[in-house]
């Protein structure tokens, strides 16, 4: 029998993503995911070659989002940095507004790293931006004089290929990418036929009497994602799929509501791509990117030791051997995002004030999302470190 507490913890983590069911050993779990869909687990998730679900729809009902905010008590600024360095395996960075501002880094990120680095900890940089690949971003820290191995850096591009190779999408089905390049590359590394992506941004419609359009009935998934190139013709592809190819996925790769394409102004994020599909299709998709836990679960039972520069996609897919996610620290510089995917995830939370979110926004009365420490930046670690000596 479970406990309360460990029951507690069990239906909030189904609540949060299907794949959970399987870490607390539960063979067969049938529950509604956040949509329309019904997944039914047959096989324990560490036996991956059959891990199976069959997939059904039922009449749509609108539900709220599947991840609980954590209320806790007001977030403390920190004063220990070795304490909280000691305290943890593993840290997750953000990246923009974190490790940097466009494309300039942020002051002390280098000599931070090294620190951590020298410390024995694990190192892993987590993105919601989809436009590039895990490859397309190690050039970026390359150029800013950052070492970082490609097998560190977790995309919301790289998130939706992982998560299709989780459940064993099928390699004769197709995927319908609107996006951009990263996602095509991260699925083409794992193997995935696409259509779709940037291509697709120049094609129109006619709405001409009697005109119907075709969609290719072997799609079986379509993943979504910010895209500069967005346009009708991919709205109605989209919907098409999803609506008429039985059992065809609907994947997000985030719905933030707003990005930083420059320094000046906010513009609409992926959030507002995901929100046309959704709402053109009654359904709500999975979303594999923060603040969902599905990017948690993968790092905690995939990133568990010193990551080498040739580890291949697949060595990562099978190397499953887990820690415990009280030993990792998620820092970012967004509450609704970087700040809840490390709470839905059971993890220490940092929140630095180098990015989006200002201590007035964090102490504000309106805001219920409090992680457990702030500091200006990362590089704060340094200088609290030399404090406390």
């Amino acid at each position: 029998m479970l406990s309360k507490s460990v029951a507690s913890a069990v239906s909030t983590t189904l609540l949060s993503h299907p794949r959970s069911a399987a870490y607390f050993g539960l063979k067969r779990v049938s529950f509604a995911y956040s949509n329309d869909l019904v997944f039914t687990w047959k096989n324990s998730f560490f036996n991956n070659n059959n891990n199976k679900f069959s997939l059904k729809t039922r009449k749509s009902s609108r539900m709220e989002s599947n991840l609980v905010t954590k209320v806790s008590a007001s977030a403390q600024p920190l004063k220990n940095a070795d304490e909280l360095i000691d305290s943890v395996e593993t840290f997750i960075f953000d990246c923009d507004g974190v490790i940097w501002k466009g494309d300039k880094l942020i002051d002390g990120v280098p000599e931070t790293l090294d620190m951590l680095r020298a410390k024995g900890k694990r190192l892993v940089f987590v993105t919601n931006n989809s436009t590039k690949s895990r490859k397309q971003y190690g050039k970026k820290f390359e150029t800013l004089g950052l070492s970082v191995n490609e097998e560190e850096i977790f995309a919301s591009s790289f998130a939706a290929a992982a998560y299709l190779k989780s459940i064993d999408f099928p390699k004769d089905k197709k995927v319908y990418v609107i996006g951009e390049d990263g996602i095509l590359k991260e699925l083409e590394l794992a193997g995935y036929q696409y259509l779709g992506g940037p291509a697709d941004g120049e094609k129109k419609i006619e709405l001409k009497p009697g005109f119907l359009m075709e969609h290719d009935k072997d799609v079986g998934a379509v993943v979504v994602g910010f895209d500069r190139y967005f346009n009708y013709y991919k709205i109605q592809y989209g919907t098409l799929c999803v609506r008429e190819n039985p059992g065809c996925l609907f994947i997000a790769t985030n719905r933030d509501a707003v990005t930083h394409l420059t320094d000046a102004q906010e513009w609409a994020g992926g959030g507002s791509m995901v929100g046309a599909i959704a709402g053109s299709c009654q359904r709500e998709p999975i979303v594999v990117g923060k603040p969902s836990t599905f990017m948690m679960d993968y790092l905690a039972n995939n990133l568990t030791r010193p990551l080498v520069s040739n580890s291949s996609l697949m060595s990562l897919f099978n190397d499953r051997f887990g820690i415990s996610k009280s030993q990792i620290c998620m820092v970012g510089d967004r509450l609704d995002t970087d700040i809840l995917f490390g709470q839905n995830g059971g993890c220490k939370t940092l929140l630095v004030l180098s990015g989006v979110t200002s201590l007035s926004m964090l102490q504000s009365p309106s805001n219920s999302i409090q992680p457990d420490f702030y500091t200006n930046k990362i590089s704060d670690f340094l200088s609290l470190k030399a404090a406390a000596v």
